[in-house]
């Protein structure tokens, strides 16, 4: 089953879970890089993070691009655009 044929409460909460994750991934790399906790590369998991976020935007936009949305659900996918996108810019420029 394609992405796009989900309901659209799957997408949000899809949408979410790569989010949350991702900002968690990210803020796991700044406190590593800040704290020196453990010695290990950081890139690969500040690309993870980046990836994640990127996903939850998509599909957060992807709800917002179906037809007859309610408006609830149209309110939640402005609010995730607008929180991945803004961490998403953090952690470019954190980077």
């Amino acid at each position: 089953m394609k992405w796009t044929d989900q309901p659209v409460e799957v997408l949000l909460q899809r949408s979410f879970l790569f989010g949350i994750t991702g900002i968690v991934l990210g803020t796991l790399s700044i406190l590593n890089s800040k704290l020196l906790h453990f010695q290990a590369p950081m890139g690969p998991l500040n690309g993870v993070s980046l990836l994640l976020q990127l996903i939850g935007l998509s599909l957060a936009a992807l709800v917002l691009r179906k037809r007859k949305l309610e408006i609830e659900s149209k309110e939640k996918a402005q609010k995730m655009i607008l929180v991945l996108g803004v961490s998403l810019l953090f952690f470019v420029l954190s980077i």
